[in-house]
């Protein structure tokens, strides 16, 4: 596993831009497996209060306290304006789903030293197993 990948998913806190309320959604099933593996998960969604329970914010920039990793389940036209508010507000990493990604946003992201993954999805590379290097068969 490449140590970029190793780095983030050793941080606890992650914001999942896109996260929503919807269980058929991906935005649903990473912000609840997260939380299920244990790290503090802050939804990120512009029309809702909070989803299961916890207060979900409607940009990073709403966020009290940065978090540590900020995961984009949206457009990449979205994902190009998260990575900006992800850079001013001190974000070291930043996890674009399958999908999310582009290449400006990437660009953008290495141009102002942001630690960038793409084209993984996080809940697969945060299981266990993907952890300790096993493979099925």
């Amino acid at each position: 596993m490449n140590d970029v990948v190793a780095d983030m998913l050793a941080c606890r806190s992650i914001a999942v831009v896109g996260a929503t309320n919807r269980p058929e959604k991906f935005g649903y099933k990473i912000f609840r497996d997260l939380r299920a593996k244990g790290y503090e998960v802050i939804p990120v969604h512009p029309a809702l209060a909070e989803i299961d329970g916890v207060a979900c914010y409607k940009t990073v920039e709403d966020i009290p306290t940065p978090p540590e990793v900020v995961c984009c389940v949206v457009p990449p036209a979205v994902t190009e304006k998260v990575v900006r508010s992800c850079a001013a507000r001190g974000v070291r990493f930043v996890w674009m789903q399958p999908g999310a990604e582009s290449p400006e946003a990437i660009a953008y992201c290495r141009s102002q030293g942001l630690a960038c993954v793409h084209g993984q999805c996080i809940m697969v590379l945060s299981h266990p197993r993907a952890m300790d290097g096993s493979r099925d068969g």
